[in-house]
């Protein structure tokens, strides 16, 4: 476990997302070899990470962005630049007008999304590339809500709804099964699309391998997907893409909070200025414990806390974590991992403060606070 923080946590407004920009250029450079590897094309979700003020940092990386909305497709054409791919469950009429202009890719979920637009897209003053979602029907993600290909699942097309469509103006597929997993995951994912899917390919241009790729983590197997990738390349002669968002931002990235009070229990509370509920909301969706420095698990060191977040949700918890020393008020922890799943899913619940945002550079050791929010921030989402 680190025990240190790379920098002084007491520099940073507090609560802040820290982004190591080193940490990050080193994630990018194992992605960049894949890319390097297999002549692959690697996307960065907008749906994970989103952070565009460093994107000028990422994009000579990566050959562009791939979105779930217009919104994020607007972020990716006016901030990333390169390719822009979009895929949604449905779009609407005025969702397809905002998109057009935009993107390069526009994947569909189902074949009445595709008949409904149709028209319209392949009539575009641009040339635009039409996919469809598919599901194998095999996914091996635990959690249910995060498992696209559990039963009654909305998000893809199965073999037994491709059948006997007219695929015309179809140039490529794109499966999204995978969640935080490693390649061994996307080879036997991919043996269940290639026996179902593969007489499909012959007229196809491009296949999108979608998100969940954890490629940044350190023991990710690397040298399998870069053969997966290859291999398939070669028995199909299809242009791969991969997209994904986690693995860009994996293990780079903090959170700088505050210890505002101490409750004294049976097994005490801190109560922090960040919130789970408001400001990483994955540890109570997905759910998952992210680690502290210099915290440890409960027990495992001679003081332990409940820490708790600012909201009034009862169940507003982070986890139970053990320190050495006493926590006081006033003190800053550091949650690590915090950069992925935060920032574009955090929210103003009980108008909680919004984090500020910051870099830290490494290589000079200097930070900056990239943007710090307000009461205007929270008032402008409603009315």
């Amino acid at each position: 476990m680190i025990s240190l923080p790379p920098f002084n946590p007491t520099a940073f407004p507090s609560p802040c997302y820290v982004c190591d920009l080193g940490l990050l250029r080193k994630n990018l450079a194992v992605i960049a070899g894949v890319r390097q590897r297999t002549g692959c094309k690697i996307l960065l979700a907008l749906k994970g990470f989103a952070m565009f003020s460093t994107f000028p940092l990422i994009s000579p990386y990566l050959q562009g962005t791939c979105a779930s909305s217009p919104h994020e497709a607007r972020l990716g054409k006016e901030e990333f630049g390169g390719e822009v791919h979009v895929y949604a469950p449905a779009y609407s009429d005025k969702d397809m007008e905002e998109l057009l202009p935009l993107v390069k890719h526009i994947s569909f979920n189902s074949i009445n999304q595709w008949q409904h637009h149709k028209k319209k897209v392949l009539e575009s003053s641009r040339p635009i590339h039409c996919g469809l979602r598919i599901n194998p029907q095999y996914s091996e993600v635990k959690v249910a809500l995060y498992n696209p290909c559990a039963p009654d699942s909305r998000l893809g097309i199965t073999l037994d709804e491709l059948q006997g469509h007219d695929l015309t103006g179809i140039s490529g597929l794109h499966f999204h099964t995978m969640c935080e997993q490693n390649s061994d995951t996307l080879e036997r994912t991919l043996a269940e699309v290639e026996k179902k899917f593969a007489p499909y390919f012959k007229n196809l241009q491009w296949m999108n391998f979608g998100g969940g790729h954890h490629i940044s983590r350190s023991d990710y197997d690397v040298d399998r997907l870069c053969t997966l990738i290859n291999s398939f390349q070669e028995r199909y002669g299809l242009e791969v893409y991969l997209e994904p968002g986690e693995a860009i931002a994996l293990n780079a990235g903090m959170l700088v909070s505050t210890v505002l009070d101490i409750i004294e229990r049976d097994k005490p509370i801190a109560v922090l200025d960040s919130s789970a509920a408001a400001h990483m909301p994955d540890v109570l969706e997905m759910p998952y414990r992210p680690e502290v420095i210099g915290g440890g698990q409960p027990g495992e060191k001679k003081f332990t806390y409940q820490l708790a977040g600012l909201s009034c949700l009862a169940g507003d918890v982070i986890g139970h974590y053990s320190f050495d020393t006493p926590l006081i008020t006033g003190q800053k922890l550091v949650f690590l991992d915090m950069l992925h799943y935060t920032m574009v899913k955090n929210n103003t619940f009980n108008g909680v403060q919004l984090p500020a945002i910051a870099t830290y550079e490494p290589e000079d050791d200097t930070i900056k606070v990239i943007k710090e929010f307000g009461y205007q921030d929270y008032r402008s989402r409603l009315s």
